[in-house]
């Protein structure tokens, strides 16, 4: 979806505000009932939460999520709440991605009042959407 310029200006400033998770269903309930998660077996593994920024969630979804059998939720979290425990690293050598490691990077969990909207994504025709999804100009 093209949005107009004033739009397309207002995603922009929008995207150093928010930074976004890809959760499964058993991720967000997790989240939801405990107030707190670990992510899943990559984010242990990794010892961070992987996010992105709004303009790399659907490349993100094409490249992971296309063959994903559970149910997905794109979360908007705050990153002024993650304070410096939020870190953005070169991952391509050339995009560079968000990436939660908690206070001295100590691999702290995702916190539940740092998410400040959460929306089910639907595939149709091999594309993800959400509203916020829609906000990017493609």
């Amino acid at each position: 979806m093209k949005l107009g310029k004033e739009n397309s200006e207002r995603a922009k400033k929008m995207s150093g505000i928010f930074v976004y998770r890809i959760s499964t269903a058993k991720e967000w309930e997790e989240l939801q009932a405990n107030g707190s998660t670990f992510g899943g077996n990559l984010d242990k593994s990794s010892a961070f939460i992987h996010l992105s920024k709004l303009d790399q969630v659907r490349s993100t979804l094409e490249r992971f999520y296309m063959n994903c059998k559970e149910e997905l939720y794109l979360l908007q979290i705050d990153a002024k709440k993650l304070g410096d425990g939020l870190v953005y690293e070169m991952v391509d050598g050339s995009n560079s991605f968000p990436h939660f490691y908690g206070p001295s990077r100590s691999f702290s969990p995702l916190s539940l009042d740092v998410v400040t909207k959460a929306e089910k994504l639907s595939l149709s025709d091999g594309r993800f959407t959400c509203c916020l999804l829609d906000q990017v100009v493609s």
